[in-house]
């Protein structure tokens, strides 16, 4: 009887998963009886902790998917049917990185992100790139609001190297992602991380067509770091939807908002026109970020516009 072997899956490309064994690398692909079973969404993903059996002929067949600790999904477009696409399993952190100047800051398109790693219950690191080309205090004005409802927000300069090293910290030991528009400076993050690292997932990238609104293949692929961990390369979250979440739900997710809506007078209060809302009242005092609110306004009552919702955040820039 073949021997099982656990192993990490660090590539997926057209059905086929490449998964890291004490042993070296397998290319696997997923056994038919669990594709049999296969609940909605991805069966198995990058980031999947895994037991697989190998074949005489040196590939691998994957047995079975180790429960995940988390996930980032998205529902996936141009289909029919709910379909729950797992983009990254078991991912430690998302680094979202922002320009604080060329270009400005799409805040909105931050707000969405830090909803979606709050759903997941995925720590959120907020990368404000290019702190070179303004004064400090400008940029602090701009992301406070994140840092007072407890977000981390490091101010760093890849052309600089400012809190570079602070970056470099985050990253030994966890399985990172970073998103972000593009033009904010990921590639030059990249190379500052690991040099030679941005080129590495460019040209993966650009091997592999991708056009948007077109079903094409994506290879979606873990790079390990040197001191530890792995930084991951997941195409597909410039359509990152809100998976399963319900206007309801999102006070939830806004953490400002979340600990005021007990005092709201209605137990159903929307927070957007009823008498005794806590939420409001606190827009007004300014204990809670106008544009904050307005980007909750928007998620909760669909009034998104197309800067909104094409999240531009592949590795180049």
């Amino acid at each position: 009887m073949t021997k099982s072997e656990a192993g990490l899956v660090v590539r997926s490309q057209a059905g086929y998963m490449t998964v890291k064994t004490d042993r070296g690398e397998v290319v696997c692909r997923v056994r038919g009886r669990l594709r049999r079973w296969r609940a909605e969404g991805d069966l198995v993903a990058v980031g999947d902790n895994v037991r697989i059996s190998r074949n005489d002929d040196g590939s691998g067949n994957i047995d079975e998917v180790l429960p995940r600790k988390s996930v980032l999904a998205r529902q996936l477009s141009g289909v029919s049917y709910d379909y729950k696409q797992i983009i990254l399993a078991n991912p430690d952190q998302v680094l979202l990185v922002f320009a604080v100047k060329q270009p400005d800051p799409r805040l909105r398109m931050l707000d969405r992100f830090l909803v979606v790693a709050e759903r997941a219950q995925i720590p959120a690191v907020i990368i404000v790139n290019k702190v070179d080309l303004v004064d400090q205090n400008y940029a602090v004005s701009l992301f406070a609001p994140y840092e007072k409802i407890g977000y981390r927000v490091i101010y760093a300069s890849a052309y600089t190297g400012e809190r570079l090293d602070e970056i470099r910290g985050l990253l030994p030991g966890k399985i990172t992602t970073l998103a972000g528009p593009s033009g904010v400076g990921k590639t030059s993050l990249l190379n500052a991380i690991k040099p030679g690292l941005a080129q590495l997932v460019g040209s993966v990238s650009q091997g592999v067509g991708r056009e948007k609104g077109k079903h094409t293949t994506q290879v979606r692929q873990l790079f390990e770091l040197s001191e530890g961990g792995y930084l991951a390369d997941v195409p597909g979250m410039r359509t990152l939807a809100l998976w399963d979440i319900k206007g309801e739900e999102l006070d939830a997710y806004f953490r400002e908002i979340a600990r005021l809506v007990p005092r709201c007078k209605f137990n159903d209060c929307t927070h957007s026109h009823e008498p005794g809302c806590a939420v409001r009242e606190a827009v007004e005092t300014g204990e809670v970020s106008p544009a904050r609110y307005d980007s909750y306004l928007r998620l909760r009552f669909g009034h998104l516009q197309d800067g909104d919702i094409e999240d531009e955040d592949d590795f180049e820039d």
